[in-house]
């Protein structure tokens, strides 16, 4: 049996409930530092980039689809992990996920930081890229990205849009705050 830190949530089992190709939903039963036993839902899912495309004239490249999971379309900064190669390299899947979803290729791509999206709901962490010097190109969505769409909007335009509710991914919101505090706007 494991030594118990007193700051520490100890794992006692865990049992998978639902499975698929996107993520694995376990039920874990733990003991918690002040010892009581409880159980603990946790979602694990690849790791992803969110990728902030920003062109020579400040605006920034959103894309546009359909969740399900929310039932509404809204804009959002490109981002997505890679399910097949949950492994790749992080600057390179943000290469990839900037090319397919919005055709765009970056000249530069630079990581600025990392976050935990829902942690304590998902074990998930997201990178965040700034890509610049961005050239055209064609679009490589996956077919559950055919309803895609992309625009350039500037930073005020998506503030605006942040304020008005009427783009509110957590992930983006997330991103660009973080862009704003690294002193990159």
């Amino acid at each position: 049996m494991e030594e118990q830190n007193s700051k520490t949530i100890i794992q006692l089992s865990r049992r998978t409930v639902y499975e698929n190709r996107w993520m694995r939903v376990n039920e874990d039963k733990v003991r918690f530092p002040a010892g009581f036993e409880g159980i603990y839902g946790v979602v694990e899912k690849p790791d992803f980039v969110i990728v902030i495309p920003v062109h020579a004239d400040g605006r920034i490249q959103l894309v546009q689809q359909y969740r399900y999971p929310v039932s509404c379309r809204y804009w959002e900064l490109p981002q997505g992990t890679w399910e097949s190669a949950p492994d790749s390299d992080r600057e390179e899947l943000a290469r990839g996920e900037l090319a397919e979803e919005t055709g765009f290729r970056a000249g530069k791509m630079e990581k600025i930081g990392e976050m935990f999206p829902a942690g304590g709901l998902v074990s998930q962490r997201c990178e965040i890229f700034v890509a610049t010097d961005l050239t055209p190109g064609e679009a490589r969505r996956e077919a559950t990205e055919a309803d895609m769409e992309t625009a350039a909007f500037s930073l005020a335009e998506i503030m605006d849009m942040f304020a008005r509710g009427t783009m509110p991914d957590a992930n983006s919101m997330a991103a660009i705050g973080y862009w704003q505090m690294k002193g990159r706007i």
